[in-house]
């Protein structure tokens, strides 16, 4: 057995399971070794039945009081219904499709149960759906599932492995490294994150996958900073006169953030290296004049400017702002659509066009700025295939609406410099927000009828596409919103007076501009939409964002969201809707209610968040991260470190260290 000998060839999984794992990304040994669990549940330490919440994942210890078992009408699936009691009080718990457990559940037999607390409409009660059940306390890995594989069967697959991890995994940590930050063996760090012995153990390797993961990142920052600095860009003359028009010119004032952003970037392109700066600013903040200030500099140096948008739709509505902008300064400015060609736009000063603008066969003769909008990772090969000089390399100028705390962007992005617009233009109004309790939803609907009589707009999110297929695996996401349930229900029942348009990831590009479009020029009263809608979209009319779901949604990209709305000069509202009330939920929710700024957002969201998934992690090209936690700023900062100690003294004298990070660039597309 190797690490990439196929997951086919295990006991208990065959072609048919195969696919199956797939799904999840496992196809191999290695796959299945790094599939981390999503959480342990510690049978260990049960809570009081009395103190369960809405939404919380428990565990209980306690004893059968009555169990039986029904059909539903169909007689498609049986249910399981028992009442389950502690010295704090009783909990109903439903099993679905399992009438074996009959035989083994009996009255007065005590158990201990794991399972989601869900709120029951029609009694008011709580009630327990149960996920798993174990007689003596032990830690259960709880995995990333998908339809067909169970925590259950991968415990199963998995635990034959352990065994072999010795022979299997070679550790690429130094030894000296390992010592200087305390952090255990790769091969242990395994074997314990998949079945611990005590929680101590889960927190041990946490921390050392979690520094491997970082530290990857991080040394591959590194490399790529040395990278680009041997590199030569063309270096711009600052006219400062020039500069004094362009903000005289403009029908608003600058922030101070701007201005010192600005002045940032234009000290970049003055040098002969090539700059790589990621422009941070919430939605609002202004980035598009800070960037189309860039782009004139660029052009009075008698050199071209591409700036890459990642839709359709973000890239008209660019060139309609950029071109306002540039216009006093007879500043071409030519837009790439599927309309017009490129051989059309090339002697413009500045072409803005989505990623289609990047063709093996087009070169840009005197190309000196790139500005990438929401993509992070364009690089020096990118940058080395648009170059027509064989000694200059363009300068790049990246932007992001998703703000980050500075300490953990300048992780995340340790090849990039960074300025931040963290203030935003006087005048714009503070959205307000509320989470509305289910009972409540038609008052929300009022609210959004109203104004849309004022001959205001709405926007309505929802997390999913379509309904799930029932199936017990998915039985308790079917009170998800989809777009195409919702799209049909506000149509015909809550909104049968007003147009209303659909929108989502499936659609055509075409059809999704034809849409957005209609909604833009006021053609539309109502859009129901996935997060295809998150970046950029600029609709002033806009007054109502409402989101179902917004538990399943970070804090950054509710944020997001919000910031659709509240662009024009009337009150905008924002109204979030929950699927489930955990503890987690509310801290989250109370954070949108009371705060606006993003950059705060985004502490609290490190804050309140457990470890997992990245803030932008889908905007920024990086490799979702299994373990390491944001939140743990420590980590982040001494990965970095020590990825710089590495590089400064040379990687060569740690071939297996080498061999590793060039397995990362290639498995993460950092090449």
């Amino acid at each position: 057995m190797e690490l990439n000998t196929s997951v086919q060839y295990l006991t208990g999984v065959g072609p048919v399971m195969a696919k199956k794992l797939k799904r999840l990304g496992i196809q191999n040994i290695r796959d299945l070794l790094f599939y981390f669990p999503r959480r342990w549940d510690d049978y260990s330490k049960p809570q009081m039945i009395s103190k369960l919440q809405i939404g919380q994942d428990a565990i209980i210890k306690a004893s059968i009081v009555q169990i039986k078992q029904t059909r539903t009408r169909r007689r498609w699936m049986s249910i399981i219904d028992a009442l389950l009691a502690d010295d704090s009080g009783q909990i109903r718990a439903i099993w679905f499709n399992q009438p074996f457990l009959m035989k083994t559940l009996k009255p007065g037999s005590e158990w201990l149960f794991a399972g989601k607390v869900n709120y029951d409409f029609k009694t008011g009660a709580k009630t327990l759906s149960i996920s798993n059940y174990e007689k003596e306390p032990i830690i259960l890995p709880i995995y990333p599932e998908t339809e067909g594989l169970t925590s259950k069967y991968l415990r199963k697959i998995i635990r034959p492995l352990m065994s072999d991890v010795d022979n299997l995994i070679i550790d690429f940590l130094p030894d000296g490294i390992k010592k200087q930050e305390g952090l255990i063996d790769l091969k242990e760090a395994i074997k314990n994150i998949h079945f611990p012995r005590e929680t101590s153990n889960i927190l041990e390797s946490q921390q050392r996958l979690g520094f491997d993961e970082l530290f990857l990142i991080s040394l591959r920052m590194a490399e790529r900073k040395n990278e680009l600095q041997k590199e030569m860009a063309p270096a711009m003359n600052i006219d400062k006169d020039f500069l004094k028009e362009f903000v005289n010119k403009l029908t608003f004032r600058l922030t101070n953030a701007q201005r010192k952003a600005a002045w940032e970037i234009i000290c970049d392109l003055a040098k002969k290296t090539p700059m790589n700066r990621l422009l941070e600013g919430e939605v609002g903040s202004g980035k598009t004049v800070v960037a189309a200030m860039a782009a004139a500099v660029t052009t009075k140096n008698s050199y071209q400017a591409i700036w890459l948008a990642p839709t359709e739709i973000l890239a008209n509505q660019h060139y309609q702002n950029v071109s306002k902008i540039l216009m006093p300064f007879e500043i071409k400015v030519g837009l790439l659509t599927a309309a017009n060609k490129l051989a059309d736009l090339l002697k413009d000063n500045l072409i803005i066009g989505t990623h289609a603008l990047i063709q093996k066969d087009v070169s840009f003769p005197r190309l000196g700025l790139i500005i990438v909008d929401e993509q992070h990772r364009f690089g020096v090969k990118q940058r080395a295939h648009l170059r027509k000089q064989k000694d200059l390399i363009p300068h790049l100028l990246s932007m992001t609406a998703t703000p980050i705390p500075r300490t953990l962007a300048l992780s995340l992005y340790g090849d990039l410099e960074l300025s931040i617009l963290d203030e935003l233009p006087p005048g714009r109004q503070k959205i307000i927000t509320k989470a509305i309790d289910p009972r409540n939803r038609y008052q929300a609907y009022e609210a959004i009828r109203e104004e849309i009589k004022k001959g205001r707009q709405a926007f309505v999110i929802c997390p999913l596409i379509e309904d799930s297929k029932i199936s017990t695996e998915k039985l308790f996401d079917m009170d998800k919103k989809s777009v195409k349930s919702e799209y049909q229900k506000l149509s015909k029942n809550i909104f049968p007076e007003f147009k209303i348009g659909m929108l989502h990831g499936r659609l055509k590009s075409k059809e999704k501009g034809k849409i957005m479009k209609d909604f833009s020029v006021g053609k539309l009263n109502l859009i129901v939409s996935t997060a295809v809608v998150e970046v950029g979209i600029d609709v002033p009319n806009a007054t109502v964002m409402m989101i179902e779901g917004a538990d399943r949604f970070g804090l950054a990209q509710l944020h997001q969201f919000r910031g659709r709305v509240g662009r024009g000069k009337h009150q905008s509202y924002c109204f979030l809707f929950a699927d489930s009330w955990s503890e987690n939920t509310k801290k989250r929710l109370e954070a949108m209610v009371n705060c606006n700024n993003g950059f705060e957002l985004a502490e609290k969201d490190l804050q309140i968040r457990g470890p997992g998934e990245l803030i932008g992690i889908r905007q920024s090209g990086l490799p979702d991260l299994k373990m390491a936690s944001l939140r743990d700023i420590i980590l982040v900062k001494k990965a970095r470190e020590v990825a710089e100690e590495i590089f400064a003294g040379g990687i060569g004298q740690y071939p297996k260290l080498q061999k590793k990070l060039a397995e990362f660039e290639r498995e993460t597309h950092l090449e």
